[in-house]
């Protein structure tokens, strides 16, 4: 009988030098990151310029996803030791992502086209280097991609705020002159583009703006609070400093290259609370918007993943 893995029996903590800790009793120790721990599931919009090597340099695919999302709390404290200053705990939670195509069926069942394991963790403030408390992902992409993106997090009353998200790709080099270029626009066939038939309910909107499909999602929605996770794998002051992305030497490529070359990842996920018409009717979803920047061709092309989840207990229907 084969056995999963699990961290049931587990808990890190500090040896030879305790670092005691820094938190007040009673608060959790995954702070904004908390009601994250659990199991999400929902629907979205994936989108990505993907290299060609042919006749042409790229290949505008377009995905209806499912997803599921489970974190896992991490027990104990993570100690990080420090030169510079005193040493800190950490605290994080375990995640998998598992993301399928709706319309593309592989033995009957959706494709896969996304698998991610990673750890979300909070940082608290330091001194060296001078920065307030902050969260990170710690990601693992199968394409050959790790990135560490670092941010912060903050409660607002009622819904967030989502501005648009544009896919134009633009020069990597400054003055980072956008390029348009027609598989964008649907009404033009194309076969460097997905087959309409793949697509059935992506409209020119969510092409244009993929963010309108978590505004949609929540229209007409009661939403009392929301927590905002901002992370980027560049500097956002805060932090000063930290993050980036890590890619194999296929994605980085030799000369002429790079093949597809992720160079950057921003992201803002939203955990919002959601009052239904009865009192006791509250729930707890999940959105994010994703842009990852791959370069090739002397562009970057930006790859927008968009997805509105709820979270889901043991007694609910799938």
């Amino acid at each position: 009988m084969r056995r999963q893995l699990t961290i049931e029996d587990f808990q890190i903590t500090s040896v030879s030098g305790k670092i005691e800790p820094q938190l007040a009793p009673g608060v959790s120790p995954l702070g904004p990151l908390a009601q994250l721990v659990g199991t999400w599931k929902g629907t979205g919009f994936n989108q990505i310029w993907r290299p060609f090597h042919g006749s042409q340099d790229r290949f505008l695919e377009l995905n209806e996803t499912q997803e599921t999302l489970q974190f896992m709390e991490i027990p104990g404290d993570i100690p990080n030791r420090g030169f510079l200053q005193a040493d800190i705990n950490l605290h994080g939670a375990t995640y998998l992502q598992k993301i399928n195509d709706v319309n593309v069926l592989t033995n009957g069942k959706p494709s896969g086209i996304h698998i991610e394991p990673g750890i979300w963790v909070t940082v608290p403030s330091t001194t060296n280097p001078t920065d307030p408390a902050t969260v990170a992902r710690l990601a693992n992409i199968p394409h050959g991609t790790s990135l560490v993106a670092q941010g912060t997090a903050f409660t607002v009353n009622g819904g967030p705020v989502i501005n648009p998200a544009s896919i134009t790709p633009f020069l990597i080099n400054p003055p980072h002159t956008p390029i348009a270029f027609p598989e964008t626009n649907l009404g033009v066939p194309t076969t460097f583009r997905t087959p309409p038939a793949d697509i059935p309910h992506v409209t020119q909107a969510m092409v244009n703006n993929p963010n309108v499909v978590l505004t949609n999602a929540i229209a007409g929605q009661t939403i009392t609070s929301t927590t905002v996770l901002r992370i980027s794998t560049t500097d956002l002051n805060p932090p000063t400093s930290g993050g980036g992305t890590s890619n194999i030497a296929f994605l980085d490529g030799a000369a002429g290259g790079p093949n597809a070359k992720a160079a950057q990842m921003d992201a803002i996920f939203w955990i919002e609370t959601v009052q239904g018409k009865d009192k006791d009717d509250v729930r707890l979803q999940l959105q994010y918007t994703q842009t990852v920047l791959l370069n090739f061709n002397g562009l970057s092309w930006p790859h927008v993943s968009v997805a509105t989840l709820r979270k889901v207990h043991d007694d609910d229907d799938d």
